[in-house]
């Protein structure tokens, strides 16, 4: 079975967020069961370097406003097409981005190129290699399943659009339909109008055969007004061709150098020393993640005196929000609590092995990807009940404390109140070693993996090629 994945970003080559660490690791996921996959990704300058010895497969001498090649090259145990097109994204700063921060002008034209050559794919472009399966990511190839219907009808590749996240929706003026390369009829509530713009992601919710995103609980979820950002309607219309996979983690490179909790010790008294942080009563509480709204880090801000009361210290890696920087930095004046912002991978990972407890208080969570780091190092994880982190951590409530199954907390509703009130619940549970280290060792044992979610995803594509 041939895949074509299609992605803004895949790790290592180049990353802001979980996406990439799903397009990195699905290949090779997927590869015992069967499964070629290629990624087309754009050609950023890190991923030029990273090309190596490519070979050009495909040439166009006009796209989206320049000449472009498709370059095929492989990297990292990664089998790339990279859309060289100098024009588009040889420019510093980040793939979305330019080195102050703000969005490139032209992303709706450089995301919608990358999707146009993914159909031009898709529609046999290559000489002897045609996908049998289109996989877009989020809004930036969310025209591939678009174009691919509209170009090809005839093409026997069958679309999936995963959602990653619904809050970025890839919109763009009407006036841009033409250097878009989009037919004014599409400007339809049927198809890709949304609040009078063009969006990239209801073009592809609209036009691709199967729609997922990254858990069961955030697949429910987009069914709603309160999480659906507008596209609840489309997305209930289209409910029975929607799942929720969850994401996995890289196990080699999250895997812990210890095997049982008692291996934490010294990772323990090595992030106090790395954070400046004194010996403490309370449980070492951890966080690393974009400071961010979603993120629900200022209901952290709020709860925080309640885990200092309680003997308790945070330690903070992270960066976006200014307000929230400067908060987090303000609040680091106390001993016992420590804030870095940036993005060490290093620190992360030492945070991650050192700490006690993980918090991911976010107001909505696709899926999450720390807290199952947290699980995996037996970093007992407090998090939101939304999303992938429901589906992922089970309660410690009375019932799972009895059986013995908990392998974290959940607060809900998701207020600064019921992240106190889950510090307080917290903290009694770590001054009980017993059942503390329990959590510890059920956390370890949980299954973080790719192998069911690489299955799923086989069985999607399975069904998409017989049906």
């Amino acid at each position: 079975m041939k895949v074509l994945s299609v992605t803004s970003e895949c790790a290592p080559l180049v990353k802001t967020g979980g996406l990439a660490d799903v397009a990195g690791a699905l290949p090779g996921a997927l590869a015992p069961l069967g499964v070629e996959m290629r990624t087309l990704l754009p050609g950023y300058p890190k991923v030029m370097a990273a090309a190596g010895k490519a070979k050009a497969v495909w040439q166009d001498a006009d796209l989206f406003g320049g000449p472009a090649r498709l370059l095929a090259a492989r990297a990292h145990g990664l089998d790339l097409l990279i859309l060289d097109a100098p024009h588009l994204y040889d420019r510093a700063g980040g793939p979305y981005t330019d080195a102050g921060g703000a969005d490139w002008p032209d992303n709706p034209e450089r995301f919608a190129a990358l999707s146009w050559v993914a159909a031009e794919i898709a529609g046999g472009a290559l000489t002897g290699w045609q996908p049998d399966i289109l996989h877009a990511h989020d809004w930036q190839a969310g025209l591939a399943p678009w174009y691919l219907r509209d170009r090809h009808p005839g093409s026997s590749a069958r679309s999936i659009l995963t959602i990653h996240n619904i809050a970025f929706q890839g919109k763009a003026g009407v006036g841009r339909l033409p250097a878009l390369r989009l037919k004014p009829e599409g400007m339809t509530q049927e198809g890709f109008e949304f609040w009078g713009d063009i969006s990239a992601l209801k073009a592809g919710l609209v036009a691709a055969d199967r729609i997922t995103t990254v858990s069961p609980t955030y697949a429910d979820e987009l069914l709603t007004p309160e999480f659906g950002m507008g596209m609840d309607g489309l997305l209930r219309a289209r409910q029975h061709d929607l799942s929720g996979i969850l994401n996995g983690v890289d196990l080699d490179a999250w895997t812990p150098p210890y095997k049982t909790p008692a291996g934490k010790r010294r990772y323990k008294a090595q992030l106090r020393r790395a954070m400046d942080l004194p010996q403490a009563d309370g449980p070492l509480c951890v966080v690393v993640s974009r400071l961010t709204h979603q993120k629900g880090l200022d209901l952290l801000l709020a709860a925080l005196p309640r885990l200092i009361d309680e003997g308790g210290q945070l330690a903070l890696l992270g960066s976006g929000d200014p307000a929230l920087e400067r908060a987090f930095l303000d609040a680091a004046a106390h001993p016992d609590v420590a804030t870095r912002i940036g993005y060490d991978e290093d620190l992360a990972h030492l945070l991650i092995r050192g700490g006690d407890a993980i918090l991911v208080p976010s107001r909505f969570e696709p899926c999450g990807l720390t807290q199952l780091y947290g699980l995996l190092n037996g970093t007992v994880p407090l998090v939101a009940h939304t999303g992938g982190l429901a589906d992922t951590v089970i309660d410690a409530s009375p019932a799972a404390l009895r059986m013995g199954v908990a392998t974290g907390l959940q607060l809900h509703p998701i207020s600064a109140d019921a992240l106190s009130r889950a510090f307080d619940r917290l903290t009694a549970l770590y001054r009980q070693p017993d059942l503390w280290l329990r959590m510890q060792k059920n956390a370890m044992r949980a299954p973080v993996g790719w192998d069911q979610s690489a299955a799923d995803y086989k069985a999607l594509y399975d069904g998409l090629i017989l049906s």
